[in-house]
């Protein structure tokens, strides 16, 4: 007989279940916005990118993967209240890709690196988890929008820099008070 703690994946159920409330998490800080342009400044940053400092890259990855999926079935999760296929199809489709592979995969992967990850490590972690999410979203959004490069930068990234530093430094305030006592 198997371990009654994990799946038949090996994944435990305490990992399944951290996964779903980062999830759930991400899918409230998209209500926390301040609307300006073509995608409004949200907390799901914050939680995309604890999702991968505080659960690793296999866990972190998964709970972005599960919040899209809810989203893209139609659930109203993402920014706004919206929901469906075509939110992953519009212009800030690339970013919902990228807080699988940036925010959750990425900066969850970095961190994994080190045994115990110092404050500056965890803060490279998300700056690099977010420059792969803002290259996904710009590039999407660059193809979806018919914008060009530079234009792409100066609505998809520029008006966002200085929140995403803020929730950035947050993330790893937060990753490096609870980082040990999760237990996965």
């Amino acid at each position: 007989m198997g371990n009654p703690n994990t799946s038949g994946s090996g994944m435990s159920v305490r990992g399944m279940v951290f996964s779903a409330m980062f999830a759930a998490l991400t899918a409230v800080g998209a209500f926390i916005m301040i609307p300006i342009g073509l995608a409004p400044i949200t907390m799901q940053t914050l939680f995309v990118h604890l999702s991968g400092a505080l659960l690793g890259s296999r866990l972190g990855a998964l709970s972005q993967f599960i919040y899209v999926l809810v989203g893209v079935i139609g659930l109203p999760v993402f920014h706004g209240g919206a929901g469906g296929l075509g939110v992953l199809l519009g212009p800030t489709g690339g970013y919902l890709i990228g807080f699988i592979a940036g925010g959750g995969y990425l900066t969850g992967r970095l961190v994994e690196m080190r045994k115990k990850p110092g404050f500056l490590w965890i803060a490279m972690s998300c700056v690099a988890g977010l420059i792969l999410i803002y290259i996904l979203g710009v590039l999407h959004l660059s193809v979806v929008a018919d914008l060009p490069m530079t234009r792409a930068i100066a609505v998809g990234v520029v008006p966002f820099l200085i929140g995403d530093a803020i929730k950035m430094i947050a993330a790893t305030f937060i990753t490096s008070k609870l980082r040990g006592m999760i237990k996965l």
